[in-house]
C-alpha cells in the first residue's frame, strides 16, 4: 500500500472542503468564488476560472476568476459559444475527465474567446507547465447536459498534472456540478413555493370577494412574480362578437397593447391544436402561430429573447380558461420571461393551476352575478320581475310628485296563451313568452322599463308620458307583440293608467290600469261575439 503523502492529504482536505461548501453555502456566486479559491489553494493552481453555461444564450460565461488582477480583468464576463468550445474538447485532448491542451497542440489564432497567458518562462523539463498550456474540466448535470467548465492554470509546482491529480480535479468538478445542480433545484423549489403562496392568496381572495376583476388581477400578479413572466394578460371574449378583450394585465403598456390587433374566438381557435399542447398550455413558435392566424394580423413581439435550443425566441404561450362544460371562456397570455428560457414542464403545470383558479373565479363571479340578476329579473324572459316592478313603480310615483310630471303605467295580458300551453306544450308557451319579452324590450325607449309580473302578464313604465301619448305607445307595443309571436294564436290586451289623473299612489294606479285591461278584454270579446 502506497504511503499517504502530505500533498495527498492536502488534496483530500480540499475535496472535503468543497463538500462542506456545497452543504453550508446557499449563495451561488459566493459559493463558486469559495470553490475556486479551494481548488487553487488545495490543488496548487494560481489561476482558476469557472465558465457557466447560459442556456438562454447557448454560450458559456466566465462568472468566477481566482487569480491575478490581470487574469480577472481579461477573463471575467467573457462569453464563448458552444461552437468555440467544441474544438477545445476534442477527444485527442482528453485526459480522464479533463482536457489538457499542451503548448503548440492547438492553433489559437482563430479562437474567438479571450485568453490569459501569464508572462513567465517554463522550466527546462519535458513535464513542465508552459504558460500557453490549457486545462479544462467539464461539469455535467446528473441528467447528462453541460453545466459549465472549470479552467485551471499556473500550477505552483510548475509541472503538468499527473493522472492522480487530474482525477482529484475531476472529482472536484463533479462536486462543483452538484453545487450548480443544487442551486438550480433550490431556485425552482423557491419559485414553486412562491407560486403556492400566490395560489393560496388567490384562493383567499375568492372567499373574500366575488369580484372577478380583483381575483384575475391577483392571478396575473402571481404568474408575474412567481413564474417570472414580465407580461401577463387575461382576455375574455365579448359575448356578442366573440372578440377577446383584456380584463386584467400586468406589465403591458398602452403602446404594447396597441400592437395587438383584436382577434375573435374563432380566429384564435387554430392555435390550440393538440401538437402544441403541454400540460394544458399551448406553446408555439412565432412562425407556427402566424401561419394559423389571418394574413397581416398584428401582434406584440417578445423583447426578452435568447438564442439556442432552450431559449425563448418570440414564442407564443397561451392557457385557455374553461367553464364547467369544457367551453373556452377566456385566455391567459404570458410573454417576456425574465430568464429568456422556454418553460419547463413543472412551470407549465403551475401555470395551468393558475388558469384553473382563474376559471373558478369567473365561474363563481358568474354565478353570483346570475343570483343578483335573478333577484330582480325573470329567469325565462330576462325582463325585470314583479319585485323590481313594485320598487320601480314606487320610485316613479315619488319622482313624478317631486317634479310635477306625468307618467303612464301599461299592463299587458296575453289572450289565448292557455291554448298554446294546452295544445303545443309548455315549451311552446315558454317560447311565446320569450318572444313577447323580446318584442317589448325592442319597442320601449331607453328611459322606459318592461317587466314580467306574472305568468302571461307584463307591465311597462313610461316616464314623461301623458294620456294623449299613451294610446300610440300601446298600439306600437301591440304591433311588436303580434309580429314577434307570428305563428302562435296569441294576441295581447292592454290597460293603461296615467299619473296623476288616474291615481296619485302606486296601488291606485295599478288598480286603474288593471281595470282598464279587463275592460279592454271585455270590449274585444264583445267585438268578436258581434262579429
Amino acid at each position: 500500500m502506497a504511503p499517504t503523502t502530505p500533498n495527498t492529504i492536502t488534496r483530500l482536505r480540499g475535496l472535503l472542503d468543497v463538500t462542506r461548501l456545497v452543504r453550508d453555502e446557499t449563495d451561488q456566486d459566493r459559493l463558486l468564488e469559495a470553490i475556486a479559491a479551494t481548488i487553487a489553494e488545495s490543488l496548487g493552481y494560481q489561476t482558476v476560472v469557472i465558465n457557466l453555461y447560459r442556456p438562454a444564450w447557448n454560450h458559456f460565461e466566465v462568472t468566477t476568476v481566482y487569480g491575478s488582477d490581470e487574469a480577472r480583468a481579461t477573463l471575467l464576463g467573457d462569453t464563448l459559444p458552444w461552437e468555440g468550445w467544441a474544438p477545445l474538447l476534442e477527444e485527442r485532448f482528453r485526459r480522464g475527465g479533463a482536457y489538457l491542451i499542451p503548448h503548440g497542440a492547438f492553433d489559437w489564432t482563430n479562437d474567438i474567446g479571450r485568453r490569459y497567458v501569464p508572462g513567465w518562462e517554463p522550466l527546462d523539463d519535458p513535464d513542465a507547465w508552459h504558460p500557453d498550456d490549457e486545462l479544462f474540466v467539464p461539469m455535467a448535470h446528473s441528467a447528462g447536459h453541460m453545466l459549465g467548465i472549470i479552467s485551471v492554470g499556473e500550477p505552483v509546482s510548475g509541472r503538468r498534472p499527473s493522472v492522480g491529480e487530474l482525477d482529484v480535479l475531476g472529482a472536484v468538478a463533479e462536486h462543483t456540478a452538484l453545487v450548480l445542480e443544487s442551486a438550480q433545484e433550490n431556485a425552482a423549489a423557491q419559485s414553486h413555493r412562491l407560486a403556492l403562496d400566490h395560489l393560496l392568496q388567490v384562493s383567499s381572495r375568492m372567499t373574500e370577494t366575488l369580484a372577478a376583476d380583483a381575483v384575475l388581477l391577483a392571478i396575473c400578479r402571481g404568474i408575474h412574480e412567481a413564474l417570472g413572466y414580465q407580461k401577463v394578460r387575461i382576455d375574455l371574449p365579448d359575448p356578442v362578437t366573440g372578440v377577446y378583450t383584456a380584463c386584467a394585465t400586468i406589465g403591458w403598456s398602452e403602446d404594447d397593447m396597441e400592437q395587438n390587433a383584436p382577434a375573435s374566438v374563432w380566429e384564435l381557435a387554430p392555435l390550440f391544436d393538440p401538437p402544441f399542447e403541454i400540460e394544458g398550455c399551448y406553446l408555439l413558435t412565432e412562425e407556427e402561430a402566424t401561419a394559423r392566424l389571418p394574413a397581416g394580423h398584428r401582434f406584440y413581439r417578445s423583447r426578452l429573447n435568447g438564442s439556442g435550443p432552450w431559449a425563448w425566441n418570440r414564442h407564443w404561450l397561451a392557457v385557455p380558461l374553461y367553464d364547467r362544460a369544457a367551453r373556452v371562456i377566456g385566455l391567459i397570455w404570458v410573454d417576456d420571461p425574465a430568464d429568456r428560457l422556454l418553460p419547463t414542464r413543472p412551470l407549465l403545470q403551475t401555470l395551468r393551476v393558475f388558469a384553473n383558479q382563474a376559471s373558478a373565479a369567473l365561474d363563481s363571479a358568474g354565478r353570483f352575478q346570475e343570483m343578483r340578476f335573478l333577484a330582480e329579473n325573470d329567469a325565462l324572459t330576462r325582463l325585470l320581475n314583479r319585485r323590481a316592478f313594485t320598487s320601480a313603480l314606487d320610485v316613479e310615483v315619488s319622482r313624478a310628485y317631486r317634479y310635477h310630471r306625468s307618467f303612464a303605467l301599461v299592463l299587458c295580458d296575453l289572450d289565448g296563451f292557455k291554448l298554446v300551453n294546452d295544445r303545443q306544450g309548455h315549451l311552446a308557451g315558454d317560447d311565446v313568452l320569450t318572444r313577447v319579452a323580446g318584442a317589448l324590450r325592442r319597442s320601449v325607449r331607453t328611459a322606459d322599463a318592461a317587466f314580467r309580473i306574472g305568468g302571461d302578464e307584463f307591465a311597462v313604465l313610461l316616464p314623461e308620458t301623458s294620456a294623449e301619448i299613451a294610446p300610440a305607445v300601446i298600439e306600437r307595443l301591440a304591433a311588436a307583440i303580434a309580429e314577434g309571436s307570428a305563428g302562435a294564436p296569441v294576441t295581447a290586451s292592454f290597460g293603461v293608467a296615467v299619473f296623476p289623473a288616474d291615481g296619485e299612489d302606486a296601488e291606485t294606479l295599478y288598480r286603474a290600469a288593471d281595470a282598464d285591461l279587463y275592460a279592454h278584454k271585455r270590449r274585444r270579446r264583445g267585438g268578436l261575439a258581434a262579429a
